[in-house]
């Protein structure tokens, strides 16, 4: 279902259309046919001498909204209320839905099923599930027409959207390592090291969507290599490996140190 109108305080993306001296017309690029009036004094926090030195028609800002008249089909928004840490969210949430939108043209163009059935039913189905479209057509590649089913695909759809999925997208992913550095003089020191490394190992089964293998460099360093889907969970998931390795470890009274891998 397409939204006629944003929600107070959405961040949107709006093609500043008009300026004049006293605030811009915006459109309203995630809502086909609406336009929004940006007051100059929600322009910017800094000074400035005109509001051209700020926004430039045909520019393409992030704005934020602040006032909804529906009966009157208005909408005024803000450039200054919108922070650097929502600017770069919002711009990356766009594109990622762009990549959504050119390929299901993609997937139109080179199938049977129309366009409009594409954008208006399986794009807000993914949405709804899961928060974006694009994040549905990533889970395709990795988990197969399962993940559009769950979201109410229809199978002869799902299955067209994975093949082509699989063929085209490529799912980013990030990489971290490190190295154990371990050492036991018990009499069975060399299992006790071995049972600490499947400490961290045994994570594999309780984070499906990450990769974590550990394997020698030479006694007694040990390499870790960890690769999930973002950069912040490869940090957060390394954290709890390393946790329960060294805390395994160290209750057996093996002398234990990690190294982070710095990446270039």
């Amino acid at each position: 279902m397409i939204k006629k109108y944003p929600r107070y305080n959405e961040l949107v993306i709006g093609r500043v259309k008009e300026i004049f001296e006293h605030g811009a017309f915006i459109v309203l690029e995630e809502y086909p046919g609406l336009e929004a009036y940006c007051p100059l004094r929600e322009v910017s926090r800094s000074w400035f001498k005109g509001i051209r030195e700020v926004l430039k028609e045909g520019q393409k800002r992030v704005f934020k909204v602040i006032r909804i008249d529906r009966k009157k089909g208005h909408v005024d928004v803000s450039l200054k209320r919108v922070s650097e840490g929502e600017r770069k969210s919002k711009i990356r949430e766009w594109k990622r839905s762009q990549r959504a939108k050119r390929f299901f043209e993609f997937v139109a163009k080179e199938s049977h099923i129309s366009l409009n059935k594409l954008l208006y039913e399986v794009y807000p189905a993914l949405e709804n599930y899961y928060g974006e479209a694009y994040t549905g057509i990533e889970k395709a590649v990795k988990y197969g027409t399962k993940a559009l089913l769950k979201a109410g695909v229809s199978p002869s759809i799902a299955e067209i959207i994975t093949k082509y999925a699989k063929e085209y997208i490529e799912v980013p992913q990030a990489k971290i390592s490190g190295i154990f550095i371990i050492s036991c003089f018990k009499s069975n020191g060399v299992d006790i090291i071995k049972n600490s490394l499947l400490q961290g190992l045994s994570l594999n089964s309780k984070y499906p969507d990450v990769s974590i293998k550990i394997y020698t460099q030479g006694a007694p360093r040990y390499k870790v290599d960890l690769i999930a889907p973002e950069y912040k969970i490869a940090e957060r998931i390394l954290e709890e490996v390393v946790s329960k390795v060294i805390t395994y470890a160290r209750k057996n009274d093996c002398n234990i140190r990690f190294e982070k891998i710095k990446t270039s």
